[in-house]
């Protein structure tokens, strides 16, 4: 039975979400700050968040970066606020999904069913091996990836973006896909997609001008691969990758 923690200080539409969620057998626990919600993820396991952004005494948006600072727990953001610019950031930041209120039900028990089919994929998906990409090892029990030997410190979404396409080494995977796959949207702003694999180019070392690992396909999609080998150039000098 699915635990959800509601954060929402508006005492109608926390008693709402709380009926419906009650009546769809899930395990409910709500609080109207964003401390109280730090202290219940502390203290309590919960298969996924509902948080508001207008709280009384911090910003939800705040609230969002101190609870990934603490659990990887799936969090949707319900709001009023529908700017598109603090949609990308706050998905950039670590949410999981966004709803602009007012929401139907039915839309929120499909976003919910989404990111739980997700969180419990990967919870019991059974140990498996070492992706290696060139100099790239990507462990995705251990969530952990190292580049020629040396960790990379990425962001939970850089690294699921980095294991969805390590898994498809040489493939051009398209950007409704990424955004099904590792966003688990069925529509959303390319410019989300745009941000993380700048990045995660950076963190590699490279650039969309010059890129070693992840290669843009305009209008279609992105790859990973091997960087190409050097080779002798006329005379003494830099080799420069293959292009």
């Amino acid at each position: 039975m699915p635990s959800v923690l509601v954060v929402e200080d508006d005492q109608f539409v926390r008693s709402a979400l709380i009926r419906h969620l009650t009546d769809a057998s899930h395990t409910v626990r709500s609080v109207g700050t964003a401390l109280e919600a730090l202290r219940e993820v502390a203290h309590f396991r919960f298969d996924v968040v509902i948080l508001d952004l207008g709280l009384p005494d911090l910003d939800g948006s705040e609230a969002l970066k101190m609870l990934r600072g603490i659990t990887d727990v799936p969090v949707i953001i319900a709001t009023a606020r529908d700017d598109e610019a603090e949609i990308v950031r706050l998905l950039n930041d670590g949410a999981d999904d966004y709803l602009t209120k007012p929401f139907s039900v039915e839309h929120l028990s499909a976003r919910m069913a989404a990111v739980l089919r997700r969180s419990r994929a990967t919870a019991e998906d059974p140990p498996s091996r070492v992706m290696r990409v060139g100099g790239l090892a990507i462990d995705a029990l251990r969530r952990q990836a190292e580049l020629d030997g040396v960790r990379l410190d990425l962001t939970r979404r850089e690294f699921d973006l980095l294991a969805f396409l390590a898994g498809r080494p040489g493939v051009v995977v398209g950007r409704k896909e990424l955004l099904a796959e590792v966003w688990q949207q069925a529509y959303g702003d390319d410019q989300t997609i745009d941000v993380h694999l700048s990045w995660l180019r950076r963190k590699l070392g490279e650039t969309a001008a010059r890129p070693r690992y992840l290669h843009t396909l305009r209008g279609v999609g992105v790859k990973l691969e091997p960087p190409a080998p050097l080779t002798p150039g006329p005379g003494p000098g830099v080799h420069e990758p293959l292009s």
